[in-house]
């Protein structure tokens, strides 16, 4: 079974190329209608004439010398002339419109009681009988005189202008399809955060009109997203500036104090202020960057691991047998992505954590994070990876539900993506596909 293409060009295509069989098929067809009647006429005159000719010959010759004029004419023209006995086989006379209007001609020409078969004793041959007086001749005429050979050339025709019609359809619907296929990238970009070049505002009123709406399109994101970040970075240095007051006040307080509460205010501001740091760096995510760079991802994943590891913490690395092949990725916003995950492991997981690079596929890699804590129920794993979102027994923790959509854009940002399954054991599997420069 052909599979659908899914492509617009192609689908379209696919469907033209019946609609044009259909259309040539219908032009033969019209072509033979056209000609049934002039051809059946065609036959009958040549028939008619080869019929009277004959007879002619038969009456003009000495009744002695007609066995050699019938040899002669067998022998010259391909023509049999039989006597009409009861030693001929019965004949028989087909139905079709070309057989019907040749008999009908054949008949007006040569006289109603005109007697027509095309087979005889399973010969494939016209017999048509003639008088001359009171005796009764048949002629027997060859398949060739009645019927003509296939038209290969108007079939070439057809054929060479099936495949010029299939060809210009193919271009004609490229040329139309161009413009989304430009969009496609260009709308990606967009989503990665980037602004792509302006889209064509050349060639047919609508496409034109789809590339000037888009690329205003772009532009307005661009701008929407630069008002963005003004309003963060001013909402961030303005929330600090008071925290940082704070924090001062409260290491200012005298020494006979609640040293509990002091270090619960602390920590309550020092909680606050991270908040603040997630919230940027959600929104921020990538825009301060350079472009993505081919690297080598279980040395991305050991560089992070090691940073725990000399902090005593117990994370341990797994990387796959042999060299992984290079990925492409934004150093800083990978090292979040993967501290993210080690964090909420840490914090979530019981301290005994597993990270895992390697293949996913023909075309990606992948880097898992592994704990033994509670994981999340299947039914909100989606949800979890949506900005605020936190299952109900990490409510009480201190955070704000951003770090797995941090990771889960910064993993689309790379063209990647998040999946999250349980683990072998108990647990929960964090693994970031992503695809191979």
């Amino acid at each position: 079974m052909i599979p659908w293409p899914r492509s617009l060009l192609w689908r379209t295509v696919a469907m033209l190329i019946p609609l044009l069989v259909l259309s040539q098929l219908a032009w033969f067809a019209l072509l033979s209608l056209s000609e049934r009647e002039p051809r059946a006429r065609q036959i009958a005159e040549r028939v008619s004439s080869v019929v009277n000719l004959t007879r002619a010959a038969l009456v003009g010759s000495r009744p002695e010398g007609r066995r050699a004029l019938l040899a002669e004419l067998n022998e010259s023209e391909g023509i049999r002339v039989y006597a009409g006995d009861d030693t001929l086989a019965p004949g028989t006379l087909g139905t079709g419109p070309v057989i019907g209007h040749v008999v009908a001609e054949l008949r007006r020409r040569l006289g109603t009681d005109t007697i027509i078969y095309d087979a005889r004793g399973g010969e494939r041959a016209l017999w048509v009988s003639f008088r001359i007086d009171d005796d009764l001749f048949w002629l027997e005429l060859p398949p060739a005189r009645e019927r003509r050979p296939f038209p290969w050339t108007w079939f070439a025709w057809g054929l060479l202008v099936l495949l010029l019609s299939i060809l210009g359809a193919y271009l004609i619907v490229r040329r139309i399809t161009a413009p989304l296929r430009a969009a496609v990238p260009a709308a990606a970009a967009i989503g990665r955060g980037d602004l792509p070049p302006p889209l064509p505002e050349s060639g047919p009123q609508e496409v034109a009109a789809l590339g000037r709406a888009f690329n205003e399109m772009a532009r307005d994101v661009r701008s929407l997203d630069q008002d963005r970040r003004l309003l963060l970075a001013g909402i961030s240095h303005d929330l600090r500036t008071p925290l940082a007051r704070l924090r001062l006040g409260v290491e200012m307080l005298p020494s006979g104090g609640d040293a509990g509460l002091n270090a619960g205010m602390v920590q309550d501001i020092e909680d606050m202020d991270a908040i603040i740091d997630q919230f940027l760096s959600y929104v921020r995510e990538g825009s301060n960057e350079e472009a993505a760079l081919e690297s080598d991802l279980a040395a991305a994943v050991h560089s992070v691991v090691e940073r725990y590891q000399r902090r005593g913490q117990l994370v341990r690395m797994t990387a796959a047998v042999g060299v992984l092949p290079p990925v492409r990725l934004r150093p800083l916003s990978f090292q979040r992505l993967l501290s993210n995950l080690v964090d909420n492991a840490l914090r979530h997981g019981g301290g005994d954590i597993d990270v895992q690079a390697g293949r996913a596929g023909p075309a990606t890699l992948q880097v898992c994070v592994l704990d033994r804590g509670p994981g999340i129920p299947e039914a909100e794993r989606a949800r979890m990876l949506q900005p605020f979102q936190r299952i109900a027994s990490a409510r009480t923790d201190p955070g704000s539900g951003l770090g797995l959509a941090i990771v889960d854009r910064i993993a689309r940002l790379h063209g990647g993506r998040v999946l999250l399954d349980g683990r072998e054991g108990g647990g929960l599997k964090v693994t970031v596909e992503l695809p191979i420069a």
